[in-house]
């Protein structure tokens, strides 16, 4: 299972949010493969320090992260894509349509995953399925008034209040993701 989260410049959001993943996969991470890249990002850029602060808080390891531009093969070869933004989500639409029934922002996943009923996710057996059950059911998932609730705002040079505020919105969307990406995880998908 290849997930790849997406924000602007890949130095804070989706980098936090692949650390952040990561660790709450726990001893089930080794079964997926997360990364992450950005719409504007340059190659080669650390991690944010306020950002890299965030995902060592949280449980992630920054030091390893180095920024990657996203193209269109990144995009296409991901089975989860998870942007901070819908901006993002539509970029990366825009560059591997097919990624359409795969691609959420984080926050709206999670909010689908959360407003779903146990006997809407039956016969999900594999994490691909798991995507593909999400995408079919977003629309029975009430929207928000607001759309932008899905979105998660771009911390980069903002206040500590506001990295913290931002980790810890990523971090509670991931807990949700993590529960059910474990509950029919890589494992399964071989068998």
């Amino acid at each position: 299972m290849r997930v790849l989260f997406v924000c602007s410049g890949n130095i804070c959001r989706s980098p936090l949010g692949a650390q952040v993943l990561t660790a709450r996969l726990g001893r089930d991470a080794a079964g997926f493969t997360v990364g992450s890249a950005g719409t504007i990002a340059q190659d080669g850029a650390p991690m944010d320090d306020a950002a890299a602060a965030q995902s060592i808080r949280l449980g992630g390891d920054p030091s390893a992260h180095r920024s990657r531009y996203l193209t269109p093969a990144i995009a296409a070869d991901a089975d989860l894509v998870l942007t901070a933004e819908r901006s993002h989500r539509a970029a990366v639409v825009s560059l591997a349509p097919r990624t359409a029934k795969r691609a959420f922002t984080i926050k709206q996943f999670a909010r689908v995953l959360s407003g779903l009923e146990p006997a809407d996710l039956d016969g999900v057996g594999t994490t691909a399925e798991l995507v593909e059950r999400v995408a079919r059911l977003r629309g029975t998932v009430p929207m928000p008034t607001d759309p932008a609730v899905d979105d998660v705002d771009d911390p980069y040079r903002r206040s500590t209040a506001t990295h913290e505020r931002v980790a810890d919105e990523i971090a509670a969307a991931l807990a949700v993701v993590a529960d059910a990406l474990r509950a029919v995880g890589p494992a399964r998908d071989s068998a």
